[in-house]
């Protein structure tokens, strides 16, 4: 089961940061990321998702493949090409894996303009060796989906990096 944790930051360079991190503990296999978001929310008050991944430009990437192989076939590879792009990238925009876009982009209205969010959806983890990880970064818990003793663990560990 997966769980959805949400950490206001002072700004998207700090949240940029701890989601490098997160990204580096799990490479030592002490977190596995389902989908790791930024939504920042702008001076005039809108929300940006910055993405882990490009769906629109993967999936025009691998629509451009298969029109260029179905292009050959047909003898008109530019023409397979263009149209493999422009489905590709039709089908990878309207794709959403992960935490729904909507969600985030209501919840991100929430925070001070100027900060940002980081969504993170944590398939499993090490609570322990993660929190002292990530505890010097700061941080407020605005949701989780955590039991009550990791969410009280989580909120304790940032309130303390806080602190000094």
């Amino acid at each position: 089961m997966s769980n959805l944790v949400v950490i206001v930051y002072p700004n998207e360079e700090k949240a940029e940061e701890v989601r490098k991190r997160l990204f580096e503990l799990q490479v030592e296999h002490l977190i596995k990321i389902g989908d790791a978001v930024i939504a920042t929310k702008t001076e005039s008050g809108s929300v940006k998702l910055n993405q882990m991944m490009n769906l629109t430009a993967a999936g025009a990437a691998a629509g451009s493949m298969w029109g260029l192989l179905i292009g050959l076939v047909f003898l008109n590879p530019l023409i397979g090409v263009a149209a493999g792009a422009a489905s590709g990238a039709l089908s990878g925009a309207l794709t959403d894996v992960g935490i729904n876009d909507p969600f985030m982009k209501k919840l991100a209205e929430t925070i001070e303009p100027g900060s940002a969010a980081l969504f993170v959806l944590v398939k499993e983890i090490t609570t322990d060796k993660v929190l002292a990880a990530i505890k010097g970064y700061g941080g407020v818990v605005l949701k989780t989906s955590f039991d009550e003793t990791k969410e009280q663990a989580l909120r304790e560990a940032l309130k303390s990096a806080a602190a000094s």
